[in-house]
């Protein structure tokens, strides 16, 4: 193989790490790749981190020990601020969006491949230390924003069902409470999770907090613990709180008739 140029070593050495958040890439890898030295592969490396963090790209994070190397982590994104959250505000202000019953339509935003994917970078971001072993969202508009959290981490995805699968063998199967007081059925395949392992719950929206608690009492019947709950959009002051310690993306007020209807990005994202 012809020698590698340092422009072409870090530009493919870019590309190979965001596009695989949160592995770790031994230097050896890059040495065999580039049949260069470990020696330069680390000055590449420090290259790449001074550039990111300059620029605001992400994180390039050194691992030590005999299965260290090197991951990046889309951790504080200046494309995937406040400013990007507020925009995504503005588009649910838009006239029209605010539905009979007190909901807001917003399923086009969570079928947006680039926000959906900035989105679950950003809620990535905030639970890389937790040891999730896994994201667990319900069916169906989650969905999409979970999947981006699950690759944004490096985990698989899990989805409770309202309904048991055939296909998907024994299952565990509880009735929760919805926000509206409804009583419906949540179902999850005995084979999806193992004992012992941690949980990042993520979801669409939270009126009270009604699915997210089913979720919580399901990841026990599991012995799985919860590591954390992170919500696209959440009622900013609802009349019953069923779960503690959650985080949204964006925060609604109560859709009163009458009232302005307010959506405003959570106050722990970064410009």
């Amino acid at each position: 193989m012809d020698k590698v140029k340092r422009n072409e070593r870090l530009a493919a050495m870019s590309q190979i790490l965001t596009s695989s958040p949160n592995r770790i890439f031994t230097l050896s890898f890059f040495c065999e790749l580039f049949s260069t030295a470990k020696s330069t592969v680390s000055e590449d490396v420090a290259i790449l981190q001074d550039t990111m963090t300059q620029f605001r790209l992400g994180r390039l994070e050194t691992v030590t020990g005999a299965a260290g190397g090197v991951r990046y982590r889309p951790i504080g994104l200046a494309a995937y601020g406040r400013d990007f959250i507020q925009k995504i505000c503005d588009k649910l202000l838009e006239p029209g969006r605010q539905l009979p019953g007190g909901y807001l339509y917003f399923s086009d935003i969570l079928s947006a491949p680039e926000l959906v994917h900035g989105m679950g970078s950003l809620i990535a971001s905030q639970y890389y230390d937790v040891g999730a072993d896994f994201v667990l969202t319900m069916e169906t508009k989650g969905i999409p924003v979970a999947l981006m959290t699950a690759n944004a981490l490096r985990v698989p995805l899990i989805i409770a069902r309202h309904a048991t699968k055939v296909y998907e063998g024994s299952a565990v199967n509880i009735s929760y409470v919805t926000g509206n007081g409804n009583i419906e059925t949540m179902a999850l395949s005995r084979r999806a999770v193992k004992e012992g392992q941690r949980a990042l719950i993520v979801d669409d929206f939270m009126r009270g907090g009604g699915t997210a608690r089913g979720m919580i009492e399901l990841m026990k019947e599991f012995n799985v613990t919860v590591a954390g709950i992170c919500f696209v959009l959440a009622l900013e002051s609802p009349k019953k709180r069923l779960v503690e310690g959650e985080k949204s993306l964006m925060l609604l007020s109560d859709m009163r008739d009458g009232e302005p209807l307010r959506v405003r990005p959570a106050d722990w994202i970064e410009p």
